[in-house]
């Protein structure tokens, strides 16, 4: 069976910069991809690249849509690369999600329309279960309560952008506002380092975490620190895990299958952050989470709905654990007019 396919390329800027330590991230920049197969069904795609993070860039998915025929088969989609992650993401959804009659949705802030499809936000009862992301800095204080009466009770913060001391004085004042907040429930604080710390750096984190963790009666529960160092330094954090009560979780130690294949192979039993926009192959994706019992975190990269709607429908099928996912990021666009 043959799929005419198109794509257009998209671009949304932040609302304010998003700093991690690798820099700063002002545009979000992919490709939607529509497969058109037999009695006009359409199912659409996209792809999300994140060079710095481990993926294709988003030239090299665009010289890779540009040299494809009109006309494409499912072999030749499931035979895309491993080394264009999301591109084998962005087809094999379209492929999976083809359809004659979208169900109507409402419109709402924060909703997208691509052709006559339009992906909702979601409600208060939804965001309880996806962790909003905090900026970096002082900001995130303010940024907590929005959060907080939108309805989220897991948040992550991104730390090794500043000095450690300013940073950590921040990290006391934020646990103490979460702790506030909370009227006879639970919240939990996420910290992401992207690889940021140093080996001392991390153990001063971990350090801390676990003070929080010790306080009797407190509100706050630290659920992980985030790789806390490079993605050369995998035994470090091995050995990290070992010592400290605070969980430590990979993310860019995880950032495709073949990474995932091989902290598992290393011995890696702790959490690992994935990220199915830019993974790989969905399908080889299940089989492997299906296959071994691995502790996951799905979490977004800042895709439109299309990718995000895709990487949800995989991470509730695969993460049946109760741990938030990391899809808190609508709020960071002012608006969403990719259109088809």
């Amino acid at each position: 069976m043959l799929y005419q396919f198109e794509f257009r390329t998209y671009q949304r800027k932040f609302k304010r910069p998003l700093r991690t330590s690798h820099g700063i991230w002002d545009i979000r920049e992919g490709i939607i991809l529509r497969l058109v197969g037999e009695n006009n069904r359409i199912g659409w795609g996209e792809i999300a690249p994140l060079s710095w993070f481990g993926s294709e860039s988003f030239e090299q998915a665009l010289d890779f849509c540009n040299s494809l025929p009109a006309n494409l088969s499912e072999e030749m989609i499931f035979a895309i690369s491993a080394e264009l992650p999301a591109c084998q993401f962005g087809f094999e959804s379209a492929l999976s999600n083809e359809t004659n009659s979208p169900p109507p949705a409402p419109p709402c802030q924060g909703g997208e329309q691509i052709g006559n499809l339009i992906y909702p936000c979601e409600g208060e009862k939804t965001l309880s279960r996806f962790s909003g992301l905090l900026p970096a800095g002082e900001a995130a204080l303010s940024a907590l309560q929005v959060l907080w009466l939108e309805g989220y009770r897991t948040f992550k913060w991104k730390i090794g952008v500043a000095a450690i001391e300013q940073e950590l004085k921040i990290f006391q004042q934020l646990v103490k506002a979460i702790d506030n907040l909370c009227d006879r429930e639970k919240a939990f604080l996420r910290l992401d380092a992207n690889g940021g710390l140093s080996y001392s750096q991390a153990k001063t984190w971990l350090e801390a975490c676990d003070n929080v963790l010790e306080i009797p009666d407190f509100s706050v529960k630290i659920e992980f620190l985030e790789q806390p160092l490079s993605v050369t330094q995998f035994e470090e954090m091995l050995a990290l895990s070992a010592v400290y009560k605070t969980p430590i979780a990979l993310d860019e130690s995880a950032a495709n299958l073949d990474r995932i294949q091989e902290c598992y192979s290393q011995g890696w039993r702790g959490i690992f952050v994935i990220k199915p926009a830019i993974c790989g192959s969905p399908s080889q994706l299940r089989k492997f989470c299906q296959t071994h019992n691995i502790d996951a975190v799905f979490s977004s990269v800042f895709e439109t709905q299309i990718g995000r709607q895709a990487a949800l429908n995989l991470a509730r099928e695969l993460s049946p654990n109760s741990r938030a996912l990391g899809f808190g990021t609508n709020d960071w666009f002012d608006d969403n007019q990719e259109t088809w």
